[in-house]
């Protein structure tokens, strides 16, 4: 057994041996403790150094560059601040969309129908809705944007996005076909919205309210098409000619610069201040086109041009018989409402039996002219305005054209409003006499300027049928017109005509400055 004293002295080296292996313990926990918030602190700072760098970098962005990064569904108060978000507007929104929808569908029906009438293809013989519902999704605001852009006027940007499940089915017949039902499907839309509230001093202070889709972000319109009830391939082609009319509508009647005025009140107001008015001419030769791709199996294409500003108001040049390298060197000449967001659209088409086939098309913004200056320009012809959609990338030859921008004075615009409306008038005439099939048809033969310079007079429509206008003749690009639905002044609008995911800008290939006239 052992003695108390070698139990005492066993425990006091227990004690000290327990005390100096803490102690130690105590130290390396505390070394590695502070080791790691060293380390921690380090990796820290190190994070927020390249935190601050990509915070600065993207700040250095601009709106192509996020655009790349993030595609175009980004809402716009991630690229532009000012944007607010308005969380309780769509909280609202929800609960009122049922009466708003089926208002919507009452206004949609009665005044976009007719314009599915007006703007309805070549090819098209009806194009209505047999059946029309928005669903029950509403819309959704990202943002709100309120500016102060003109005295007496407060202008709010409205980002909107919707996609809904509404059900809407278009009646589409051709000649020779049976009317059939197509289901558009999966619908969304993309848009920024601005509204112009115009000031006053009277009960309810807003005499009236203008409401249009900013050109940039351009508008998108995206969905399916499905037959009910048989095949889309007993329309050939029926797909583009829905897409084109309603890209036309939307970017003729609704895209900034182009309008919607709504007097507010019950009062008589004069809304001309806010109405789009004619700004000037575009006199534009078409030159030649050299290298176009060969669509025939025999022999060589047969082209002609088709020019417009206004898919309303398109004027073409003579057919070019087989020849892939034509010359026309024809002038014509367009109205533009807002020189800064129009452009000319050239399309080159191959003369066929039955339905031509676009050999290429392109598009030169007005933006891109000096007022009063002559200018020849070559522009590489593309598949389509959308290259996304595109697969087939080879190139299509190239189209030359003279272009001179004239700005009117006030008497020359006075007479184009005037004489566009007259414009408008002989082309329902004419559809409603057969002569064309459509008011979307091309008009043909060359300009020659009359009068004061500010007219043209048009050779003939098809066969022969000659419009001569007063003032501005056979080319117009405004479009004034009353509608029906709550008083509605639809003003002067102008477009060129995109596709749904628009690209792009004039593709120049040379260009050389002139000193003499086109």
């Amino acid at each position: 057994m052992y003695s108390t004293e070698t139990v005492r002295q066993n425990s006091k080296r227990k004690l000290k041996m327990g005390l100096i292996s803490g102690i130690l313990m105590g130290m390396i926990f505390g070394v590695g403790l502070m080791a790691a918030w060293k380390h921690m602190m380090r990796y820290r700072s190190t994070k927020r150094i390249s935190k601050a760098v990509e915070v600065k970098l993207m700040g250095s962005l601009n709106r192509d560059d996020l655009k790349k990064m993030c595609g175009d569904n980004f809402p716009e108060w991630i690229s532009f601040p000012v944007y607010e978000q308005v969380k309780w507007l769509n909280k609202q929104l929800s609960k009122l969309w049922p009466f708003v929808a089926e208002a919507a569908e009452a206004i949609i029906k009665e005044s976009v129908e007719p314009l599915l009438e007006d703007y309805r293809p070549p090819g098209i013989t009806s194009l209505k809705f047999s059946k029309l519902s928005l669903g029950t999704v509403a819309p959704k605001i990202e943002g709100i944007r309120v500016q102060s852009l003109k005295k007496d006027q407060i202008t709010m940007d409205i980002d909107l996005r919707w996609g809904g499940d509404p059900n809407i089915v278009l009646g589409v017949q051709a000649a020779m076909v049976a009317s059939i039902p197509i289901q558009l499907k999966d619908l969304q839309v993309f848009t920024v919205i601005r509204v112009i509230f115009q000031l006053a001093e009277d009960i309810p202070c807003i005499s009236a309210i203008v409401v249009a889709l900013l050109s940039e972000p351009k508008p998108r319109i995206d969905y399916t098409l499905k037959a009910i009830g048989g095949s889309l391939t007993a329309l050939p082609g029926i797909s583009d000619m829905i897409d084109d009319t309603v890209n036309s509508i939307v970017t003729d009647m609704l895209e900034w610069p182009h309008r919607i005025v709504v007097p507010i009140g019950g009062i008589p107001v004069d809304t001309s201040d806010l109405e789009l008015k004619p700004q000037g001419k575009l006199i534009v030769t078409i030159v030649r086109a050299n290298g176009l791709k060969n669509h025939e199996m025999i022999g060589k294409s047969d082209p002609y041009v088709v020019l417009y500003i206004r898919p309303l108001f398109k004027l073409k040049t003579k057919t070019i018989d087989n020849n892939l390298n034509p010359v026309w060197d024809q002038t014509f000449e367009l109205i533009a409402e807002d020189k800064e967001t129009q452009s000319l659209i050239l399309e080159v088409f191959d003369k066929d039996i039955g339905q031509d086939q676009r050999m290429g098309v392109t598009k030169l913004p007005l933006n891109e002219l000096e007022t009063e200056t002559p200018k020849e320009i070559e522009l590489r012809l593309l598949p389509k305005l959308d290259m996304l959609k595109v697969k087939d990338k080879k190139d299509r030859g190239t189209i030359t054209v003279k272009v001179l921008y004239h700005e009117f004075n006030k008497e020359e615009q006075l007479e184009a409003l005037e004489a566009e409306k007259k414009i408008l008038e002989e082309r329902k005439r004419l559809k409603a006499e057969g002569v064309i099939g459509s008011t979307m048809d091309a008009l043909d033969g060359a300009a020659s300027i009359v009068g004061s310079g500010v007219g043209m007079v048009g050779t003939g429509i098809g066969a022969g049928a000659g419009i001569v206008g007063s003032g501005l003749g056979a080319v117009g690009s405004g479009l004034s017109k009353a509608g029906k639905f709550m008083g509605r002044t639809f003003t002067g609008q102008s477009s060129s005509s995109h596709a749904r995911k628009r690209s792009g800008s004039s593709t120049p290939v040379n260009s050389l400055q002139e000193n003499g006239g086109t």
